[in-house]
């Protein structure tokens, strides 16, 4: 949520740090028979939980209160599905989750070019935004963006949603490159999403330094450890390197977009089109 607010993408919900009696406030709360059902208590007699979900939510992988006390983040409720009905969309730029599998944009240099031909990433600003999100999730280190949100109320040319970011900030001396596929591959930026990094490079509005000052009004302060923050900066010139590399190959004017991809066609009536720029 900071780094969102920080970067201008505005897209995460508001969260917060809070100390959370996992006992108390949530197990002896709820009167879901699901969310009690993962509860358990640990041999050290912490109490425990874990997720549902397809691959690794069991109890070898649950989180456990100290004993009933465990540190979290709270997010601020969106709207029920019924009031703000939502559409969850595979990313172009998914992982194959496997050892020995590889999706086409890991193996296909020119990917993107495919991509830019498909409805809707061929106009409006559908493209722009996934590599806004591509930025923001190699800054963070998280490779586990599959899908993507969008509200339906706002059409096609809705602002995506950057839910379910738990992946970031994991190992803070690795930068995952291949997180950037969108941008390397794709070469085009929103010139407001450029103007931003740029900003947050110089020494005066330091991304680490922006970054520590915001998480300093968190209750769970300070949050990050330095070495998380110092790989923001890290990381932010590398994004930038890429942004140089696609300038000097191809021209500022094919690469810095003005937020808004036109289309050539008419009414958006087919699922192929052809990009302009």
């Amino acid at each position: 949520f900071h780094l969102d607010r920080i970067l201008d993408f505005r897209r995460v919900p508001p969260v917060a740090g809070r100390l959370v009696n996992v006992t108390g406030d949530v197990l002896q709360a709820t009167h879901n028979e699901d969310l009690r059902a993962v509860f358990f208590t640990s041999p050290a007699n912490n109490t425990c939980f874990f997720a549902k979900c397809l691959y690794v939510c069991k109890t070898e992988y649950a989180v456990c209160g100290s004993p009933d006390l465990l540190e979290g983040s709270l997010s601020a409720y969106l709207p029920g599905l019924s009031i703000a009905p939502r559409l969850s969309i595979p990313n172009p730029w998914t992982r194959s989750y496997t050892f020995t599998e590889r999706q086409e944009w890991e193996v296909n240099p020119f990917y993107c070019d495919s991509i830019k031909q498909t409805h809707p990433y061929s106009s409006g600003n559908r493209l722009l935004n996934i590599i806004d999100m591509s930025i923001f999730d190699f800054l963070t280190g998280n490779m586990d963006r599959h899908h993507y949100e969008i509200f339906t109320k706002f059409g096609e040319e809705g602002f995506l949603l950057h839910l379910d970011n738990a992946r970031g900030f994991g190992k803070s001396s690795h930068d995952e490159m291949s997180i950037l596929a969108p941008l390397s591959q794709c070469c085009i930026v929103k010139r407001s999403t450029l103007l931003r990094l740029q900003l947050l490079s110089q020494s005066e509005f330091r991304l680490s330094d922006v970054m520590r000052e915001s998480l300093d009004g968190d209750p769970l302060r300070p949050v990050l450890t330095e070495p998380h923050l110092l790989a923001l900066d890290r990381r932010l010139k590398k994004v930038l390197r890429v942004v140089q590399h696609c300038i000097r190959r191809l021209g500022k004017e094919e690469v810095i977009i003005s937020d808004f991809i036109k289309p050539t066609v008419g009414p958006q009536t087919t699922t192929v089109m052809t990009q302009e720029r």
